[in-house]
């Protein structure tokens, strides 16, 4: 049997099991488009011969089963590419958000142990700044250009045979998350397994069509949804991906109607920035061949959704679930029957709402959400134990959301956490940046928190309690705003800050973040 035809392939679990799902697909269709990006089209067969190359680069330098890797790309085939290559080689995959600064990638990238990095030159500079001080690395590989002291990708792959490997491992993304106190933390499963819940969660929206569909990737890959639940799902099903480098809601439109794109991920961002394009431009694109819009991550004012499902019709599907597991699906037509849910628990997951004693909630009382981690897909907070125990209560775990269950179990988010910012479905947690400003001289106290913004549901605002002898201005208020933007990627940054003479505090001292908060939404509704 030759290396190209393993033993592996003889059944959809233990295909599942090893990582091999993508190569499958390209023995089937390897002439099939898997990849749509702005460098042109890259077909089942390329994509799949290239992470057998790229495995086997990894394997020659040193880094075997359960190594970390690190990857700082944009939305192009590379991408696939190393998760593909993690998948089928026990590695465990950390795609790091390219908008962070040098020195929160070098962070992430120590701290996941990573012993490869895989960098677009697009971001050499902190590519470059990631690298210098990560202690495990073996490889470093450059793609689409030149970094000092990386490999360039290309000639690294022509190297290495293109064959399948005859003893793939399953791997697993592990992407980072943070809590609202603490540097963040890498979220992952181990030993990995095939996850039940996705496929129940993607079967409940859509029955893909090898061959005829196409899925449109809207956001980084990088981010966990665009990843895990638009991206893999289509590609293993044998559809492949059109991936926007940059999202414009008019190219958006343009790429629907031109691939005739059956399924996507959106943001509530996205479909208030795609109603606000002038009547004419909404009409002029055909976009009929949608049979699944899935959007979830940040509360979706409820005329923003009708409005959208006036116009795509009722294909769009409403999830809430996180990094760390879940989930809740709602269709349209179940949500028009009750606006304003974001569904019921999927099979196989479980959702509570709990009052402060930890005891369920009636139907309809408010209370703090709980989703089940399901026993074969429970997460670790990677070398974080105490956090890890700390996140569950029995095998349910929370994101500090406040809603209620009605009597036949759907949920409702009535509130949230005010420790957690969500900017353009992008969660931002304030204590990071409060962290920062208290090391700024003359700030004695500082409360970060999230007020409206028409266009990204918040913004971010830090109220600053000055030191006795330091007076309030323009000049300062402008000053914090620069130190933050040198040390903080762009989208964490305040947008404004505001000063107070007295910050409200618990007896303990403790700020308390709610109702510094709650002047700034006085006059907002926050239905959802």
């Amino acid at each position: 049997m030759s290396p190209s035809t393993p033993a592996w392939d003889t059944s959809a679990d233990t295909i599942a099991a090893t990582g091999m799902a993508l190569a499958i697909r390209a023995r089937e269709a390897p002439s099939r488009p898997a990849i749509i990006d702005r460098f042109g089209e890259h077909s089942y067969g390329k994509i799949n011969a290239r992470c057998n190359q790229l495995l086997a680069a990894i394997r020659n330098a040193g880094a075997g089963s359960h190594s970390g890797v690190s990857l700082i790309c944009s939305n192009r085939a590379e991408f696939i590419e190393a998760y593909a290559a993690a998948q089928r080689g026990g590695l465990r995959l950390t795609p790091v958000n390219w908008h962070l600064t040098g020195e929160e990638m070098a962070y992430i990238v120590a701290d996941s142990e990573s012993e490869v990095i895989i960098a677009e030159a697009r971001f050499k500079e902190v590519a470059e700044q990631a690298a210098a001080d990560a202690p495990n690395v073996k490889l470093k590989l450059a793609i689409g250009g030149e970094i000092p002291g990386f490999i360039n990708y290309d000639e690294a792959l022509t190297a290495f045979d293109d064959a399948n490997p005859v003893d793939p491992e399953l791997g697993s993304p592990m992407l980072y998350t943070s809590g609202t106190t603490g540097r963040p933390k890498g979220v992952y499963r181990w030993p990995p397994k095939p996850s039940k819940v996705m496929a129940l969660l993607i079967g409940q929206m859509i029955t893909f069509k090898p061959g005829e569909d196409l899925t449109l990737i809207t956001g980084p890959l990088y981010h966990a949804a665009p990843l895990s639940l638009n991206a893999i799902p289509s590609l293993h099903s044998g559809v492949g991906l059109v991936l926007m480098d940059k999202w414009d809601p008019e190219e958006t439109l343009q790429l629907i109607e031109k691939h005739q794109i059956a399924y996507t991920h959106m943001v509530a961002t996205m479909f208030n920035r795609l109603l606000k394009l002038p009547e004419e431009v909404r009409k002029r694109y055909d976009v009929s061949s949608m049979r699944c819009v899935v959007h979830g991550a940040a509360p979706c004012p409820r005329h923003v959704k009708q409005a959208m499902i006036d116009w795509f019709g009722p294909v769009l599907y409403e999830y809430y679930a996180a990094t760390e597991g879940g989930a809740t699906l709602v269709t349209s037509s179940e949500w028009m029957e009750r606006p304003g849910t974001v569904g019921k628990a999927i099979e196989g997951t479980g959702v509570r709402v709990l009052d402060e004693s930890k005891h369920d909630c009636a139907p309809g009382v408010m209370g703090k959400v709980y989703l089940m981690a399901p026993e074969d897909a429970r997460f670790k907070y990677f070398k974080a134990p105490e956090k890890t125990s700390g996140a569950y209560h029995e095998n349910f775990f929370t994101l500090g959301d406040q809603g209620h269950l009605d009597a036949d179990g759907y949920l409702f988010l009535t509130g949230r956490d005010a420790e957690t910012i969500i900017s353009g479905g992008v969660n931002i947690y304030p204590q990071e940046i409060d962290d920062l400003l208290l090391q700024f001289p003359g700030v004695q106290d500082v409360c970060t928190i999230g007020v409206p913004n028409e266009d990204w549901g918040e913004e971010v605002k830090a109220v600053v309690e000055l030191a006795e002898g330091v007076d309030a201005s323009d000049t300062l208020a402008e000053e914090l705003l620069s130190y933050c933007r040198e040390h903080l990627a762009k989208y964490k940054c305040p947008r404004s800050v505001t000063f107070d003479t007295d910050l409200p505090r618990l007896p303990s001292g403790k700020i308390q973040r709610h109702k510094v908060r709650a002047p700034f939404w006085a006059n907002q509704s926050q239905s959802i």
